[in-house]
């Protein structure tokens, strides 16, 4: 068996602790740059040496990793003992999230997992430990009825939202509660689930946690959502926006500091026990706001992203989703929002296509630099800020229009060849100039309609 260390002992007894409750094989899943996990499978009998690191990949290519090198070594997949799970749906299945090592030896440049987990050790090195939690929205759809996009729930096209409906709730109370069920079982600590404001779109919303724990549950929660959809005949789809008329799907980040020892530090008690925002708060919303061009290409890594980054949706109602790098008190018109009711920055540009580990690494690094530089933000948005684009206000701090923006910004931003290996940063605005340029040269309907006789 060719692994890097000889299988230990306690390996040894897990796995025969997980056969004797019916696991009868094992994943460990590295992740492409587009959030989905990859990995070979195992008979349970062989975890010692998969835990040992017996598994290699040449995730180039293959893997949304960048192109393939054929002369290149291999990459050597080790699992984290400590994000084991067995497959709530699937109890046949132990899982866990795993590293790549390029050769055997050292972080593959471009593993997500492996790139935050440099960011973590810097940030404890300063005294700081990440928090983070999501905000899942997604919409579910029908299988039968593609290619039209038809919500599971006939009651969930109401107008002029459904959002919080409960008869639209209760009607798709098959899937969700199912949802809920695995998500409990798997310790999640979910605390409420809602009919968000699309027809057919949900929310789920559960425990902060350390920042890598909680990529590693996103990871679990995708997979958790795309089975119990296809047990039912619907599919979910993390698209941002998957009509023009739809709401965007967002992944709302908040973000949190702690100290070691598990001290809030983002918030204290002021005069008459008020609680105010503290410096470290300031800075951290600075240094995000300072390199949120280069941000969006990893919160909105997706040509679809940006279709749902505007301020106002098809019907001319408010989208709720923000066009500028500006941050106010509890202002959801905002970039950032520093909530009334928790000590956390919520980072409202996020969409469900981001690869959590990538955006939690480059957010945490921008954060951190914020506040060694003791950055200042200015004075928080007061109004609503989509009424920006009409008056032409604050140009200067609009968030990337398209990816191909975003892109440029991703290069050209010194924190992020500071933040990444030279050849992630390299790989990873290739493959999304090529996405963008595969977007831009196809001819859409609109142009059709719009060009065909009319010029």
């Amino acid at each position: 068996m060719d692994t890097l260390h000889e299988p230990a002992a306690e390996h040894v007894a897990l796995a025969t602790s997980l056969a004797d409750q019916g696991v009868e094989v094992a994943a460990a899943a590295w992740l492409d740059v587009l959030g989905r996990p990859k990995s070979k499978f195992v008979p349970i009998h062989t975890l010692p040496g998969l835990l040992a690191g017996s598994e290699r990949y040449t995730p180039r290519g293959m893997g949304n990793l960048g192109r393939m090198n054929p002369s290149e070594d291999e990459c050597v997949a080790v699992p984290d003992p400590s994000s084991m799970r067995v497959l709530t749906w699937d109890p046949r299945v132990v899982f866990f999230n795993a590293d790549l090592l390029y050769g055997g030896k050292e972080p593959f440049a471009n593993c997500p997992r492996s790139n935050l987990k440099s960011v973590i050790k810097k940030a404890e090195t300063r005294g700081y430990r990440f928090m983070l939690g999501v905000e899942t929205e997604f919409y579910v759809f029908r299988r039968d009825a593609l290619p039209a996009l038809v919500p599971i729930a006939p009651s969930s096209t109401l107008w002029p939202t459904p959002a919080y409906d409960v008869e639209s709730t209760v009607d798709s109370l098959d899937f969700l509660t199912e949802v809920a069920r695995h998500m409990a079982a798997a310790d999640f600590g979910l605390f409420s689930f809602d009919h968000e404001g699309g027809n057919g779109q949900y929310e789920f919303d559960f425990a902060h946690a350390e920042v890598l724990r909680q990529c590693d549950q996103l990871v679990y929660l995708r997979l958790l959502l795309r089975h119990v959809a296809r047990e039912h005949g619907y599919f979910v789809t993390y698209m941002p926006k998957p009509r023009r008329t739809a709401w965007g799907s967002g992944a709302h980040m908040n973000m949190s500091l702690e100290s070691l020892t598990g001290t809030n530090l983002l918030l204290e008690l002021g005069g008459e026990g008020k609680r105010i925002w503290t410096n470290e708060a300031y800075g951290f919303v600075a240094g995000l706001l300072r390199h949120a061009p280069a941000l969006s290409a990893l919160t909105c890594p997706s040509v679809n992203s940006y279709k749902r980054l505007v301020p106002l949706l098809a019907d001319g109602s408010a989208s709720w989703a923000p066009v500028w790098a500006a941050y106010g008190d509890n202002n959801r018109s905002c970039m950032l929002r520093l909530p009334a009711n928790r000590p956390a920055i919520e980072n409202r540009s996020v969409d469900m296509t981001a690869n959590m580990y990538l955006a939690s690494a480059f957010s945490l690094a921008a954060g951190l630099e914020g506040i060694e530089l003791g950055l200042d933000p200015g004075e928080p948005a007061q109004d609503d800020t989509s009424t920006w684009v009409r008056t032409g206000e604050h140009r200067e701090r609009r968030l990337p229009r398209t990816l191909l923006e975003a892109i440029d910004a991703f290069e050209e931003d010194p924190l992020v060849w500071e933040t990444f290996p030279d050849h992630f940063v390299a790989d990873y605005t290739a493959m999304k100039r090529e996405e963008w340029d595969e977007y831009h040269a196809d001819v859409s309907q609109w142009e059709i309609d719009r060009y065909l006789l009319n010029v």
